[in-house]
């Protein structure tokens, strides 16, 4: 007998799997999905992914066997976490908290990670800010039978770009693959909204969907606000627009919430804004669509612009969107630093698994093995949770990623553009002038508003604090931060990520 010991996420061809493995199609979608795992692992044992599209990470006992079968999707949507204890159980999850709170955890930090944290801004490859405890990688599974355990890879992005297609071809395909998978995101009986920035991934998911509102979040600050574009993009497809608008003592006010609930800490400006955002859209739904994964997988990011110039040096320095603080920074103000722990030992594996390909797609493929998982995943995956909102992101579906893996580096990005392809496709529903508006991000005026002391007197407690100096030469740290008060403003992440390893460092080491 197999049993579902543990499972988040939704299957999206659910309607085709139900009627391949014999599945009553009334069920409820949480029986239904449980019967698909368990068919699905009954019938392809190991390989039961490849026949699933969708987000998922679950556990499965075979009773049989006495065998744990654990699995996490391709692009690692869903967070999985496991922990050997020392009498020689195996703790797992999907949640650290739920981990942490069984019988045989120990609780102590690694404090490696910091090192990497430092240059990253995220919890980036297997492990974990908490010692032992690690992370199931997107695309493998993991056995634990007679207490042993084994982890196998059955899934590796793979790029093989074809030559003979048009421009018009690919945005063609692009368009016409969305269009079969939308219907799958939700079912009939469901309602959702849609997230929606002044950007053309989420604005070409909201045309492409039949959600009626569309969620926005904006500031006073003119220079960082997007919301009008999100109104007027609503406004000419026909939808609503709910707009929250984010002040900086929410911002600030929020972060202990975010830290915890995050259960990593993640230097990402950004997931503040988006914790506020969730919040204030769960208040009218528990749905809602949201447009991540196309940045990576069809060249979104400026950039990847200079990934030609960068030729095969790549593989020297490029260790995913973010790299804040070289080396020799960090052995100035970190009071533990090894000289071994490496950001770019995490990706050199990438880089062999890519030889011989175009820069631009050995940038993509470390974007998408690293920093979709540590931070852009993590970060939709937590804090929706925790606010009780599902988010479905239909542009992260292997059939869109096929498409990305199969065009050429020409048709992502070019001198004058990035998404070339994407943007194209988007165009068929959308004006010209949302679907080829130039990247803005999800920005927020963090980098002015840290700067206030209206605002920053946490951060600059906590840079003072008894608690930093036992990771940080303290001096170091505080010159950082009154260069960027005194106007260096480059200086707003270092300052911003020191803070945010503090706030999670109190939540989980200090307080509890």
């Amino acid at each position: 007998m197999i049993k579902v010991q543990e499972y988040r996420g939704h299957i999206r061809n659910w309607e085709e799997l139900c009627e391949r493995l014999g599945i009553d199609l009334s069920l409820s979608r949480e029986e239904r999905e449980k019967e698909i795992l368990v068919k699905a692992y009954e019938t392809w044992g190991c390989e039961m992914a490849d026949h699933m599209y969708g987000m998922f990470a679950f556990a499965l006992w075979d009773d049989e066997e006495k065998k744990l079968f654990c699995l996490r999707d391709q692009f690692g949507t869903k967070p999985f976490y496991y922990y050997e204890t020392a009498d020689g159980r195996l703790l797992y999850g999907t949640m650290i908290r739920q981990i942490m709170e069984q019988p045989g955890f120990v609780k102590e930090l690694n404090e490696e990670m910091l090192q990497i944290y430092l240059s990253l801004t995220y919890v980036a490859g297997e492990n974990t800010f908490f010692r032992g405890l690690k992370k199931l990688m997107p695309g493998h599974y993991l056995i634990w039978q007679n207490g042993k355990l084994k982890i196998e890879r059955y899934w590796t992005p793979e790029f093989h770009p074809d030559e003979s297609r048009s421009l018009e071809d690919w945005a063609d395909e692009i368009h016409s693959t969305l269009k079969e998978i939308m219907p799958e995101v939700k079912s009939k009986d469901e309602t959702a909204e849609s997230f929606l920035s002044g950007g053309v991934d989420s604005s070409y998911v909201l045309a492409m969907s039949d959600a009626e509102m569309s969620d926005s979040c904006g500031y006073d600050e003119p220079r960082f606000d997007e919301s009008g574009l999100a109104k007027e993009t609503a406004d000419i497809l026909g939808r609503k627009n709910s707009r929250c608008l984010i002040t900086p003592e929410e911002y600030f006010a929020i972060m202990p919430y975010v830290m915890y609930n995050m259960e990593q800490p993640l230097g990402d400006a950004s997931a503040i804004a988006f914790t506020i955002a969730c919040n204030e859209t769960a208040k009218h739904t528990k749905l809602c669509y949201s447009g991540e994964g196309a940045d990576e997988f069809f060249g979104g990011y400026n950039m990847y612009r200079n990934a030609e110039r960068y030729g095969d040096n790549l593989k020297t320095f490029y260790v995913g969107n973010t790299n804040i603080m070289k080396e020799d920074e960090k052995k100035r103000i970190l009071k533990k630093y090894d000289p071994d722990v490496l950001p770019i030992e995490l990706v050199q594996n990438i880089y062999e698994e890519t030889e011989g390909l175009d820069p631009l797609t050995r940038m993509s493929d470390v974007d998408i093995q690293i920093w979709l998982e540590g931070d852009i995943y993590l970060n939709v995956d937590k804090m929706s949770t925790a606010a009780g909102l599902e988010i479905r992101m239909p542009l992260t579906d292997r059939r869109i990623f096929d498409i990305a893996s199969r065009m050429p580096a020409r048709f992502k990005v070019n001198e004058e553009q990035n998404k070339v392809a994407f943007r194209t496709a988007a165009a068929k529903v959308l004006p010209d002038e949302i679907a080829f508006r130039k990247k803005l991000g999800f920005i927020v005026p963090i980098r002015i508003w840290m700067a206030d002391e209206r605002y920053n007197q946490d951060v600059k407690a906590k840079f003072h604090s008894e608690m930093a100096e036992k990771f940080f030469n303290v001096d170091e740290i505080n010159a950082i931060f009154d260069d960027y008060v005194g106007g260096n403003s480059d200086n707003w992440r270092k300052v911003w990520t020191i803070y945010t390893f503090l706030v999670w460092y109190e939540e989980y080491f200090v307080k509890r």
